[in-house]
């Protein structure tokens, strides 16, 4: 049997693994998952279609689950699918999704989201992925796996983060973020490539020089966008890092791409 305080209120229906822990004065809905191993520590509330996977951990003043922050909304039976192994620390709220957006919102596994991180309705956010305090995402956004979010920074809806890419703190994110790439400022801007999170995570020596040239020829002032992308396509063809790069710009997005600033802009 699970281990679940007395002073904790399961609705009738829940779905409560064996392993699972619900700590004291937690509220979980009549429709929510618990698989194997969760920790409600205490003071949460799970709400509506969530399924919450292995071995994650909620912090006190969690609100999962509930209704949308959209005016759209009209009660649909919208999901929040939550991975294995997410640490979700204190004031964290996560939305379900809506008709608008695919009808489910989706956290991956192995995650870190720091104190009061909000992930708004039908938001798709990858594997190891860490959010620090009070980074917060607007609907429908797409965050790439290890993904970092700096504290206090905000992004738009619709933007999609890349893989390895970081966001520095205090950041408003307007415009698609490359993989691997290095944005910051009050309206963010490109500043280069994320190379100390490649180094740490082991990317070859080879690699990420492949990637810096790319950088350089992706940026720079020769023709177009389009076919700058088509150019390191065909220079760095068996390099994963470029083809990532590669594919997420040619991916379809209605933002555009987050450029470096102008060297002439004030």
């Amino acid at each position: 049997m699970p281990s679940i305080h007395p002073t904790a209120i399961v609705a009738p229906g829940a779905e409560i693994a064996a392993s699972a822990v619900i700590g004291p004065y937690c509220c979980v809905g009549e429709r929510v998952v618990l698989e194997e191993e969760v920790t409600l520590i205490s003071h949460i509330v799970v709400a509506g279609r969530t399924r919450i996977g292995r071995g994650t951990r909620i912090f006190p003043f969690a609100s999962i689950g509930h209704e949308p922050q959209d005016l759209k909304y009209r009660g649909e039976e919208s999901e929040l699918i939550i991975g294995r192994n997410n640490t979700i620390r204190e004031h964290v709220t996560m939305n379900p999704g809506t008709r608008g957006g695919g009808m489910v919102t989706r956290v991956g596994d192995n995650g870190l989201f720091m104190v009061g991180v909000h992930v708004a309705h039908d938001c798709q956010v990858g594997d190891n992925v860490i959010m620090a305090n009070n980074a917060t995402l607007a609907g429908h956004v797409a965050i790439e796996e290890h993904a970092f979010l700096g504290g206090l920074s905000a992004v738009h809806q619709f933007v999609r983060i890349g893989r390895h890419a970081m966001v520095g703190g205090m950041s408003g994110v307007e415009h698609d973020v490359i993989p691997y790439g290095l944005v910051m400022g009050d309206r963010a801007r490109l500043s280069g490539l994320n190379i100390r999170g490649l180094q740490r995570r082991g990317f070859q020596r080879e690699d990420i020089q492949s990637l810096r040239s790319a950088y350089q020829i992706l940026f720079g002032e020769k023709g177009t966008l389009g076919e700058r992308v088509e150019e390191i396509a065909v220079l760095y063809p068996e390099v994963e890092p470029v083809r990532h790069v590669v594919d997420f710009i040619r991916a379809d997005s209605s933002r555009a791409i987050c450029q470096p600033k102008s060297p002439n802009a004030a």
